[in-house]
């Protein structure tokens, strides 16, 4: 059992970025909702009170007992968690004359607080709230201040108990991992061994006592998730596992045959299965987002249905789920986190399939399963690959879908993609794509008069998708894609570059 702090979600948004700062640490974390908060078990070193949409003084408010964990445990309460144990100390919480967003200073430093060893004076630190704690409660200590926050920081006397008023998770705030590495090592004592070589020797002896010698059936899909989940399961059973990969018409140019050949190049036992006209058909006439998600859904479970029964001893699924996926999934069943996406891994699994799920990676960020990837030595080109949607082009082409529209947003992709490769920029940026526009403009070519479709690229740099800020690439770089797009792909006669960021905007269009 590795060593761990416990993160209690309240709501906020970021609320995962502090988990991902405590991994990087090469420390076990998991979240909870607060109302889900487990009792803190024998390999819980510290908790951590995320911040939260609400007010303390909000009749909806959530204000959980915290009997369980304050002067038993180090805590570490952020924006709305300070708030919260002052609040539920007898401190006072107000709500802020002028609400403090962005950027502030540290002007005073309490150099011999244990929390903010090493960080100086000027430190910048981001914040996010509408109150303000003007009295932390009895036995408290400030600190830090900032030149609008008397009370940025403070600490509970005899305790290790502390609160910040600004978020040390964003990268905004420069000195935000040394913070949590003070919380994490010095003040718990976490021994820093939640590594890709540990996450990999004992997932692999997880996973062989727990599967044994059944059979276990894993939809593959060219991705890094389900690719690294299935090198780990094979690593633990070989040959007992039996991969398909489903072509629902809504791929890239050419990855189909090409995500086939790099699986087998890997030793694993891929079955290709095309099934473009049962997703065509199936999402014939649908303009609605959502309906075409659940279409793409439905008919990918009744596909892989079908294939699975030929594989009659088959007795697990297995699945690249995420850890993010697993938090949208509790939020969306109860939580206090509003969920956004509704195509995750997480459920779905028809009853009638009669099969256990196997997930290797729900206790993994995306960065984590990468890092696993690189020490499973999968090849770097799988590895560096951008997220590709499950639904694929499906939430890329506005309005319906018809196989004349895909294979026009399949050429325009294929320049669009293959031209962030040609110049060295597709690393550079975190995910990139094209969106086939539900309109026709005006245009010219030669001397006549074109009335043809648009398309919008898209490019963002994350480091999670929870948000992500659009790729300032350059003008001449994209003249020339454009320029490509218009000339050598028949019915496009309008590119247009997507500069919106997330939020307001989503990455993807649908």
């Amino acid at each position: 059992m590795h060593e761990s702090i416990l993160i209690l979600d309240f709501g906020s948004q970021v609320t995962q970025l502090i988990a991902r700062r405590i991994r990087e640490l090469n420390i076990y974390c998991e979240i909870h909702p607060w109302n889900k908060a487990p009792e803190p078990g024998p390999g819980v070193r510290g908790v951590i009170l995320s911040g939260s949409p609400y007010s303390v003084h909000q009749e909806s408010a959530p204000l959980p007992v915290l009997d369980a964990y304050l002067g038993k445990l180090p805590v570490l309460g952020i924006c709305y968690g300070a708030q919260l144990i002052a609040h539920l100390r007898g401190g006072q919480v107000v709500r802020s004359t002028h609400r403090e967003y962005g950027r502030a200073l540290l002007q005073q430093v309490n150099s011999s607080s244990r929390l903010l060893a090493g960080i100086p004076l000027q430190s910048q630190v981001w914040m996010s709230h509408g109150d303000t704690i003007l009295d932390p409660g009895p036995g408290c200590a400030l600190i830090c201040s900032t030149p609008d926050v008397k009370c940025a920081g403070y600490e509970i006397t005899g305790q290790s108990t502390f609160g910040v008023q600004f978020h040390p998770e964003v990268y905004h705030t420069t000195d935000g991992k040394r913070l949590l590495e003070n919380f994490a090592v010095e003040i718990c004592g976490c021994r820093q061994d939640w590594t890709p070589a540990s996450f990999i020797d004992e997932t692999v002896s997880r996973l062989k006592q727990e599967l044994g010698r059944d059979l276990v059936i894993m939809g593959l899909s060219g991705g890094v998730d389900s690719t690294v989940a299935a090198v780990l399961i094979h690593r633990a059973i070989g040959p007992d596992l039996h991969c398909i990969f489903v072509d629902n018409g809504l791929l890239r140019k050419g990855e189909y045959e090409e995500v086939l050949h790099s699986y087998r190049h890997m030793g694993l036992n891929v079955k290709g299965v095309d099934a473009s006209a049962q997703f065509y058909a199936a999402l014939d006439g649908l303009t609605d987002p959502e309906a075409k998600r659940k279409a793409i859904g439905k008919t990918f479970i009744d596909v892989f249905d079908v294939e699975s029964r030929k594989e009659k001893d088959a007795r697990w699924l297995g699945q690249g789920t995420i850890y993010p996926d697993v938090i949208e999934s509790v939020s969306a069943t109860g939580g206090p986190s509003a969920t956004i996406k509704s195509h995750h891994n997480v459920g779905g699994l028809p009853e009638y399939m009669k099969l256990k799920v196997v997930e290797p990676l729900r206790l993994l960020f995306k960065d984590e399963v990468r890092r696993v990837g690189r020490a499973l030595e999968i090849d770097p080109a799988i590895l560096g690959r951008h997220p590709f949607p499950g639904p694929g082009l499906g939430i890329r082409i506005l309005g319906d879908i018809t196989p004349q529209k895909v294979q026009l947003l399949q050429e325009v992709d294929a320049i669009w993609i293959q031209s962030l490769r040609a110049h060295g920029l597709y690393d550079e940026v975190w995910q990139a794509g094209a969106i086939l526009l539900p309109v026709q403009s005006v245009g010219v070519m030669g001397d006549e008069r074109t009335y043809e479709q648009a398309v919008a690229l898209r490019a963002v740099n994350s480091t999670d998708g929870m948000t992500a800020d659009w790729s300032r690439l350059p003008h001449e770089f994209l003249a020339q894609v454009s320029n490509d797009i218009i000339n050598k792909v028949k019915g496009i006669n309008r590119v247009v570059y997507d500069i919106s960021s997330k939020p307001p905007a989503t990455i993807e269009w649908e």
